[in-house]
């Protein structure tokens, strides 16, 4: 059974090895992850404006997937939005549900904040957040400052 809870500074080395088998466009950099980013965002959903959860199989296992998301104010949509970032499951134990419970606890996170919709940008994972009652509504674009 996987547990889903909130993430916390022990994680760092779990999630570090997830992220560094997740991305395709970058390149993580430990000594960024540990003294930046990872500090930032463990803040950043600890004050509210981002959620970031993780999934272990026991509770006494290390982490097998993790998702972040950040909450935004939007006009558009009369409230906040949370978008989904990042959501990956250890290679072993996909298929099993483990990204399906990430999904829900972050949209359970976002009923409780009173977030208007949750949106996820994604070109490789569109038919699993089809499964999970999401609907196309935008192409995302992006311009990299590098």
């Amino acid at each position: 059974m996987t547990g889903v809870r909130d993430a916390t500074p022990a994680d760092a080395d779990d999630v570090y090895r997830l992220l560094s088998g997740f991305v395709t466009s970058y390149r993580p950099d430990r000594a960024v992850f540990d003294g930046v980013t990872f500090p930032r965002i463990i803040e950043a959903a600890s004050a509210g404006s981002a959620e970031f959860l993780v999934a272990e199989q026991d509770p006494d296992s290390c982490v097998v997937g993790y998702l972040l998301a950040v909450r935004m104010p939007t006009l558009f949509a009369g409230g906040t939005i949370l978008e989904l970032l990042e959501l990956t499951v250890a290679e072993p134990v996909r298929g099993r549900g483990t990204g399906s419970a990430l999904i829900r606890a972050a949209q359970a996170k976002a009923r409780a904040a009173q977030d208007v919709e949750v949106t996820v940008p994604t070109r490789r994972a569109a038919d699993f957040y089809r499964a999970l009652g999401f609907h196309e509504t935008a192409v995302h674009l992006k311009w990299s400052t590098t």
